[in-house]
């Protein structure tokens, strides 16, 4: 929606102007819904527009300005009059959907604003029309959000329930905009959170693999094989499984492609044969896409019967490492060749992931971009807007940012949005504690959040790691050790491990064991070159070895890469500069060549 500078047309032009509270609503996911059923969605829609106008409308005094294609624009005289016919609209849209298919069924977004807007015929213009729409970002499936203005026309409990979102960051407007969600008076249930329309994570269907000498073993090593793949992936990816029972109907046609994706609901698939003859076994493995069949990547793995069977992991392992760089790298080739509003959710969460971790400043500043399209899109999900509050760390992290307070507050912000979403989501509350501990440097909130996390996924690799960091800053290095290495060992290929070897350093140096530190320090600036707080522990691990000169080399690149790094700015605003490895560090740093 264009934004327009008024200042001067009320003295310059005759113009009405008037006090209007205006409410915009848009159908939620509406592409989606015209691709399955142009004919059907579009009638539907103007039936519903029609009988907001003729039913619902007129008893709240309101006016429908114009239809927006896919929304309403609509103005009202009062904020109590336009609340009550936002809720009575959302009322009718679950009446009508009711009657639908699930996959055939309309939801709707609301945003209020109440302010001075110039009024004609057929259109209202003003910030007061702006700010609406942005409200209406905010607002998942089934909701309306207002602005503080509109708020403070209401009687909490009488004129609606009232939820306060707090200080929300909105696309196009500089300072924070206070927000509500508000619903019908009374005790509301909270829903919970929507998967998204097209789903948070890819799906890949694992087909039984097919024995080339099926009078040996009747393919049931196809079968442990799958079975197996299955497994692991389920347990250490962040791709949906379709379940072994299902694909096994697959298992031996020579089915499309595009039939298997539809009936089994999966994006990819992965499938091969096999044979073994003496000890040996051997796999030809391909990952297609379901929706064009193209291989994505294909390989002959080898191994030995007996390890294969007895469930020895190297040859499963390099497959499944593949198989997710595969999709990440697809990920990433579509994020840049297609445009955005076409992208599926997981292509864009995957693509943002993979970008923010490779902390190259301008795919630092894609991922940004990515997280904000997929939120923008107001579908209610709380792992986008985690991993926004993670970006946020990780570029004060870096040094990359121009106001640090600000980004906290953002950070902060971000984590407080995801856990509304999802109180008990693992990955949001992982990160709120990672908020706490590096940005606001409360470490009692930091734990509770990191136990709660672990409490919901107890083998969340991610909340073991940032546990363990919180330990090594608080130098208790033994703790550090064992819940660092739980987690290098529940993710043994994640596809941003040089972060886990580095925080694991961290965790090594805590310990007072610097050769291990050094090892996987190594090991995570081989993997990425740019990560700070690797050569900063780096540093630490070959000076207390006595790598005296190796160690001025290393400060050397990360000065390089932070030049605006000091000791005693470091000092100032790092978590562990109150404890004996804080002190340690920053003295080995002095020593090394960081500037005071």
């Amino acid at each position: 929606m264009a934004e327009f500078d008024l200042s001067g047309i009320r003295a310059e032009h005759h113009v009405a102007w008037a006090r209007r509270a205006i409410l915009l609503t848009d159908i939620v996911g509406s592409v989606d819904l015209i691709e399955r059923d142009e004919v059907g969605t579009v009638s539907h829609w103007l039936e519903f527009v029609e009988h907001v106008k003729r039913n619902i409308l007129p008893g709240h005094n309101g006016r429908l300005v114009k239809s927006l294609g896919d929304g309403m624009l609509l103005d009202f005289p009062d904020v109590r009059s336009g609340v009550a016919a936002a809720l009575a609209i959302q009322s009718e849209r679950h009446r009508a959907n009711a009657a639908r298919p699930a996959d055939r069924q309309m939801m709707l977004r609301s945003g209020m604003e109440v302010s001075d807007v110039i009024v004609e015929a057929d259109d209202v213009f003003g910030r007061g029309v702006n700010l609406a729409a942005r409200l209406m970002s905010l607002a998942g499936a089934g909701e309306t959000v207002v602005s503080q203005h509109v708020r403070d026309g209401l009687t909490a409990s009488i004129d609606a329930d009232i939820e306060d979102l707090g200080d929300c960051y909105v696309k196009g407007i500089a300072q924070p905009v206070r927000a509500y969600r508000v619903g019908p008076p009374g005790r509301r249930v909270r829903a919970p959170p929507s998967t998204m329309l097209d789903e948070m994570a890819p799906s890949i269907a694992v087909i039984p693999f097919t024995s080339r000498n099926l009078a040996n073993d009747h393919g049931v090593v196809g079968e442990i094989v799958a079975e197996e793949v299955i497994r692991r992936l389920s347990q250490g990816t962040n791709l949906k499984l379709v379940s072994r029972l299902s694909t096994t109907a697959f298992s031996g046609r020579n089915a499309p492609l595009e039939e298997i994706g539809g009936r089994l609901g999966a994006d990819y698939v992965l499938s091969g044969a096999y044979q073994t003859a003496n000890s040996h076994f051997k796999l030809d493995v391909e990952l297609a896409e379901t929706r064009t069949g193209r291989v994505l990547w294909a390989e002959s793995l080898k191994g030995e019967l007996s390890s294969i069977v007895g469930g020895e992991q190297e040859l499963i392992g390099r497959l499944i490492e593949s198989v997710g760089a595969a999709v990440t790298k697809q990920a990433l080739q579509l994020s840049r060749s297609q445009p955005l509003p076409t992208l599926k959710a997981y292509t864009l969460l995957m693509a943002a992931v993979s970008l923010m971790h490779r902390l190259s400043p301008p795919d630092f500043e894609e991922a940004h971009r990515l997280l904000q399209a997929l939120i923008d899109r107001g579908v209610r999900h709380p792992l986008p807007v985690a991993w926004l509050g993670n970006w946020y760390v990780l570029r004060v992290q870096q040094g990359w940012s121009e106001d640090p307070l600000r980004d906290t507050y953002l950070a902060s912000e971000c984590v407080k949005r995801a856990l509304d979403l999802d109180p008990d989501n693992s990955l949001a509350l992982a990160v709120n504690g990672f908020v706490h501990v590096n940005l606001l440097k409360k470490f009692d909130v930091a734990e509770e959040s990191y136990e709660r996390a672990l409490n919901a996924n107890p083998s969340n690799a991610f909340a073991w790691l940032l546990k363990g960091t919180l330990h090594a800053f608080k130098s208790e290095g033994e703790q550090a050790v064992e819940h660092t290495e739980r987690a290098l060992a529940l993710s043994p290929l994640d596809p941003h491990r040089y972060f886990y070897d580095s925080l694991a350093a961290t965790a090594a140096a805590a310990a007072g064991r610097y050769q291990r530190a050094l090892e996987l320090a190594q090991r995570s600036i081989k993997a990425n070159r740019k990560h700070t707080s690797t050569l900063r522990v780096m540093a630490v691990a070959q000076w207390e070895l006595g790598y005296h000169v190796e160690a001025r080399k290393t400060v050397q690149e990360l000065m390089r890469l932070q030049p605006s790094m000091t000791v005693s700015g470091w000092l100032k605003s790092s978590p562990a500069a109150s404890y004996e490895i804080g002190r340690r560090a920053a003295e080995v740093w002095r020593r090394a060549g960081v500037p005071e």
